[in-house]
Parts: C-alpha cells; structure tokens; sequence
C-alpha cells in the first residue's frame, strides 16, 4: 500500500538587509548605498529569502535615514529583479520622529510595513566595548547617545501609523521586543483596528527588551498563543550572536526566521559574514535540515493574506 506523500511545512525566511543598528565601521560587508542595497535583497531572495526588510542609509557617511528619494533608488529596482514581498521599516531608527520613520511606507504603500509594538530604552552603547575606530563622527556618538535614548512608539504613534498605512492595504510585521508588546497588540486586535493573521516579529537580544535565553523565546511564544491562537503568523530574530541559535528554536517550535546584516554581523566566531545571502543560506540548511521547506515569496504572500507586488507604488 502506497501512503500519500504529506507536504512539508513552509517556512518564511525575511532577510533584514542593513537596519540602522550597526554602524559601517563595524563591517566593510554592511550596505550602504543604494546599489548596495538593492545588489544584498536581490542575492538574499535568490538565496531563499522570501521577504527582505528595507531600511535606507545616507550613501556618503552610512548614517541611517528615511529619505524616500533614497527608497527610490533601490525599490524598483528589487522589485523588477525578483518577486520578493518588500517590507518597509516605520521604525526607521530611535532618534527620528515617527512622521520622518513612516514617510517611505506612506508614500510608496509596500505590502508589508514594520511596525514597532512599544516604546523602549534601545540600548547599543554596548557595542562601543567592541569597536574602537570609526570612519565617520556621527558613528560614536550614535551609539553613546543611545545611553539615554527612549525609542518612542506610544499608542497614538502606533495608531497614527496603522490607519495612515491600512488605508493603502499594507499590512503589517508587529516587532514585539518584549511580552508588554504582545498585549499591546492584543489590544489593537480588540480595537479591530489590526485584522488576522497578524505577523508577529518576535525580537530577542536587544539592550532594553526580552532576553536570548530559550526560556524567554517559550515564555514570548506561550503568550502569543494565549492571546491569539491561530490567528498569528510567529516569527523571530535573535541579535548578534543569538541569530541562528534563536532561530533553531523557532523552526523546531513551528515559527518563521529572520536573518540578516541588520540583526546580526556574523556568520560564525570571530567571522564577519561576507553577505546577507550567506545567512540566508545558513538558515536555508537549518530549514531543510529539519525537513521543512523555504517559502517562496507568493506562499509567503499566501500565509500573510497580502495585497500583491502589483499593488505598490513603486
């Protein structure tokens, strides 16, 4: 007797390409200028990635910035190379107000828009311990500021931000940093003013936010089902070191990863990874090696209930 073969679980990899977390003195690999940052999505959705997760950056210094002219300089170009889901950040980076961080999403109405669940101290002074030249002024004093920074997401921020990018149909990647930001998407749910199935980012690692340790992705995971069984999408990150170790456990716990050079510098001890799409690859093997499957950009498009690539103005 002949048992029907059983598909194996689709998993979405996001590649997050270049964030506003890391400095380019930190690696010569980080991408700063619009080609960069078109040439890392567009290898990283070759590579598996399913969605990549956007943020721009000043091409002269690398200082983060949410300059629509600059999105415009890569956006078009990811989207007619490939058939990835791009995800815009409203997050932007700590220090800007939330009408500079949501102008690219607004303007150019992606599919998927990042959407911070909570105001939080963002602690990368850290990472002053570690590197000790910089290329440009700006890189140390962005870091030692954030000693006394409070990355502000309030509630009317966050509603701002969900009615200004709904009404376009995008919808959203909920980065919880903590469990107070389940709740407080739970909240909105009850408002009815997010709608199912919610994509919950969850983000470990962060000075100011949950934990790395195993106990603390359970304890984030045990909430999201309490409070939204099945009506959620998980995912998760794990900052530097905690990348693929978090992301193990998410795959094994039957969530969705995230990689990339926003998150995470490495590819190993003491080894810078060289690209985006070298993560990627690492984690496609942890995928495969569990007997699971990556996602392709239209089944992710499929488990996210989104709009379609046709239905961007970019």
């Amino acid at each position: 007797m002949t048992m029907p073969k059983k598909s194996a679980r689709k998993v979405i990899i996001t590649c997050a390409v270049t964030g506003s977390i890391h400095t380019p003195s930190m690696s010569p690999h980080l991408p700063v200028t619009p080609d960069q940052i078109a040439a890392e999505a567009i290898a990283a959705v070759e590579a598996g990635a399913a969605i990549v997760h956007l943020h721009a950056r000043d091409p002269e210094t690398g200082r983060p910035t949410q300059d629509p002219d600059l999105f415009q300089r890569f956006l078009p170009r990811i989207k007619q190379a490939t058939k990835a889901v791009v995800n815009i950040t409203t997050g932007g980076s700590a220090a800007m107000t939330v009408e500079d961080r949501l102008r690219p999403a607004a303007q150019f109405q992606p599919e998927v828009a990042s959407l911070n669940m909570g105001s939080m101290n963002f602690g990368l002074f850290p990472m002053l311990n570690r590197f000790s030249a910089f290329q440009h002024d700006w890189e140390r004093t962005y870091l030692e500021n954030s000693r006394d920074l409070v990355f502000k997401n309030t509630f009317k921020d966050i509603e701002h931000i969900l009615k200004t990018c709904s009404g376009n149909g995008t919808r959203f990647e909920f980065e919880c940093y903590d469990i107070s930001h389940l709740y407080t998407l739970a909240h909105f749910l009850d408002r009815k003013l997010v709608t199912p199935p919610l994509f919950v980012q969850s983000v470990f690692g962060i000075l100011g936010g949950i934990g790395p340790h195993p106990e603390d992705v359970m304890h984030m995971k045990r909430t999201a089902d309490r409070l939204f069984g099945d009506q959620y999408v998980w995912s998760v990150l794990g900052a530097g070191r905690n990348q693929m170790p978090i992301a193990t456990q998410s795959l094994a716990l039957g969530g969705n990863v995230r990689v990339g050079l926003e998150d995470n510098l490495w590819a190993g001890p003491g080894r810078l990874a060289t690209s985006n799409a070298e993560q990627v690859a690492m984690v496609r093997k942890l995928i495969e090696g569990l007997a699971l499957e990556v996602a392709t950009p239209d089944e992710a498009r499929a488990m996210l209930s989104l709009k379609g690539g046709d239905a961007v103005t970019f």
